[in-house]
Parts: structure tokens; sequence; C-alpha cells
């Protein structure tokens, strides 16, 4: 009872920590220029639309993971608080640079430290790891899929506009970090 207590909780506190990001870490418009083509918008509805799915589409018969809680709920906290741990690395390491929209800025550097080491998107990476986690605990493969799907999708559209802007801005140094290192998965993606 207490491990799923603290799973509602972490479940809790992450919607409620991207919500402060988005407040305090956008961009401002003497600082950097926002290139965000409505891609922040699209992640916050596909993350309402998943969610929402998830839970109508769980139980349905046949789709259950038939997983003992005992060891489905550890689990899917580990992916849930390792997801978050990496996203808040990578958003600590970008520091000043880091936004909720997608915004470059005078004189700044292709980060290559911490998770940059690994993946170009370590943020988003992170992201998608909290919420397999969110969906492994749920027991149901169905539930799963339809959470994921959407938030990957716009995942995918984010990034691409985040590569597009910071080509455009940081030019042969980031093209050349693009061609050593992966996007999202290390060694694969």
């Amino acid at each position: 009872m207490i491990l799923k207590t603290v799973i509602w909780v972490a479940i809790a506190l992450y919607p409620a920590s991207e919500i402060a990001l988005s407040i305090f870490k956008r961009s401002k418009t003497a600082v950097g220029r926002s290139q965000d083509r409505g891609s922040g918008g699209w992640i916050w509805i596909a993350v309402t639309l998943g969610v929402v799915a998830a839970i109508a589409v769980q139980r349905v018969p046949f789709t259950q993971l038939n997983w003992p809680d005992r060891i489905v709920r550890p689990v899917a906290l580990a992916f849930l608080l390792v997801g978050l741990a990496i996203r808040w690395w990578a958003i600590i390491t970008l520091g000043r640079y880091f936004t909720t929209d997608v915004a470059t800025q005078r004189q700044q550097p292709v980060v290559q430290a911490g998770p940059y080491r690994f993946v170009r998107h370590p943020s988003y990476s992170g992201a998608l790891i909290a919420f397999l986690g969110v969906g492994l605990f749920m027991s149901d493969w169905l539930s799963i899929v339809v959470l994921l799907l959407p938030i990957t999708l716009a995942v995918f559209n984010r990034v691409r506009i985040e590569e597009r802007a910071l080509l455009a801005a940081l030019g042969a140094p980031y093209a050349d970090y693009c061609a050593r290192v992966k996007r999202l998965i290390p060694g694969i993606l």
C-alpha cells in the first residue's frame, strides 16, 4: 500500500513540476528567439489525450499484464523515478539554456556534458521513460500503448523542430555533435 501511495505522489508531482517549468523557464524575447511552432502545446495535448485514453482502455478484457503487484509497482516506480531523474539532470545541465519553448540564444554553446554525452535530447528520453513507468503502473499493455503513442509522436515532432533551430543557430559544431550522438537512445535512435 505504501509503494502504491509513493507512485501516486510521484505521478502527481510530475505534472506539477512541468507546469512550474512552463511558467518559469520560457525564453525571454530579449535573451532568445522562440522557434517553438506550437510543439510545446502539442506535447501537452498528447500527454492529456494519452493519459485519458490509457485510463479509458484500462482493464479491457485480455489486455491486463497479470503480473503480481509486488513486481509491477517497484518496476513502475523505478522507471518513473529514473525517467524524472534523467529529465531533471538534463535540465540542470543545460542551466540557463533550458527553456520550455524552442529558443536559441546568442553565444549558445553545444552542451555535451552530463546526459548530453549519451543522447542529444535526454530530457525527452527521461520523460518517455517516466511515462513508461506510469503505463506499467496501470498493468495493462493497451494502456501503455495508448499512453505512449501520442506522447512519442509529439516528442518526435518537437525534436525535429528543436534540431532545425539548433542547426540554424549553432551550425557546424551542432552538426558534428549530431553525427556522433544519437537523439533519444544511446547508440540506437
